[in-house]
Parts: C-alpha cells; sequence; structure tokens
C-alpha cells in the first residue's frame, strides 16, 4: 500500500503517529469498566412521562 520512502517523509510520520494513537485510544477504552452510577445519583426517582 505504502513504501518506505512515504514514512520517511514528514507525512508518513504524521501518519504514523496518528495510527499508534488510534491503536492506543483503542486499547485504553477496552480496558474502561462500565460502573454502576453512584449511590447520590441512584437515590434519585425515575418519573415515567405518559
Amino acid at each position: 500500500m505504502y513504501d518506505r520512502k512515504f514514512f520517511g517523509t514528514q507525512l508518513g510520520q504524521a501518519a504514523l503517529v496518528s495510527i499508534a494513537a488510534m491503536v492506543a485510544l483503542v486499547s485504553l477504552s477496552s480496558q474502561i469498566a462500565v460502573t454502576t452510577p453512584m449511590p447520590a445519583l441512584a437515590s434519585y426517582e425515575q418519573v415515567e412521562i405518559a
């Protein structure tokens, strides 16, 4: 797809940094656990609108 000369350019290096940032973001976001709401927030009553 791209040859080695492309990654030697400034645009190619920026592409590599962008790819590394996306990989880091995906790997970090997959480690975030979905937690239950805080007890203070869960104590409010939920009202259903008819």
